[in-house]
């Protein structure tokens, strides 16, 4: 992961391109709580041009579940992938969703042990997967990450750190596997892979864009990361996404 300055995504990266992006962070702001988070008409109106100018190659792809993303966005047929690559709704309507770990209702209820003695911290029970929230609770972040890190050796789940908060989910998929599974779609499969995304738990997905003869777009700060171009914030994505759908070739 070099760590020098990346470039902006040039005008017409989306020409011959299939689109992915992350949710939280990337489309929308982050937010003290999963469900405080809501998506305007503007934004939907931006994925049904996206999905216009890409010939529907156009998917999100994020750690909430799939099925709360679809609802966040109405029923607009996109390919939505939940839970870091272990749910996938297409926008045919098929379905594949992993097994639910048997570990996770136990992990749960450690989780909001610790929730209930901890103000501000939050437990959000997901399909797949359980996590403790302390954006609220910034304190208690070495707690919640002790007691994700000891649920996710006991119930043999996967740990998965995020910002300003961790979860406990389903072994086997990440973000990385997630971009392979789409672009293995027969009208995805002569496209290069595009993966818009800001947090640690992205790098796969950027990871295997560049394989696959894509790039990855980091939202946010600079870092050490697999991207190769980079966008300030969440307003800095939404214009260049409006861009783009106006550079066709």
């Amino acid at each position: 992961m070099p760590d020098t300055p990346l470039p902006a995504p040039p005008a017409g990266l989306l020409d011959g391109a299939s689109l992915f992006l992350d949710f939280d962070g990337t489309l929308v702001e982050l937010a003290e709580r999963p469900d405080a988070v809501a998506v305007d008409d503007g934004l939907r109106a931006l994925m049904r041009r996206l999905a216009q100018r890409l010939d529907g190659r156009v998917a999100i792809v994020s750690g909430r579940p799939a099925g709360q993303v679809q609802a966040l966005f109405g029923d607009d047929g996109m390919t939505v992938v939940g839970s870091h690559g272990m749910e996938f709704r297409w926008h045919d309507g098929r379905v594949r969703v992993a097994d639910r770990p048997e570990g996770l209702a136990q992990a749960l209820a450690a989780m909001h042990a610790l929730a209930d003695r901890t103000p501000g911290m939050l437990v959000e029970d997901k399909p797949l997967g359980a996590a403790l929230h302390f954006r609220m609770a910034p304190g208690a972040e070495a707690d919640a990450q002790a007691l994700a890190t000891e649920l996710a050796a006991r119930h043999n789940l996967h740990l998965q750190p995020g910002k300003m908060m961790v979860e406990v989910r389903a072994a086997g998929g990440d973000k990385g596997a997630a971009i392979r599974t789409l672009m293995s779609e027969p009208e995805l499969a002569s496209t290069r892979p595009l993966f818009m995304g800001d947090d640690h738990t992205d790098e796969p997905g950027f990871e295997a864009a560049a394989a696959l003869g894509g790039a990855g777009i980091l939202i946010g700060a600079p870092r050490p990361t697999n991207a190769i171009y980079r966008l300030n914030d969440v307003q800095a994505t939404l214009a260049w996404l409006e861009a783009a759908c106006g550079s066709a070739a």
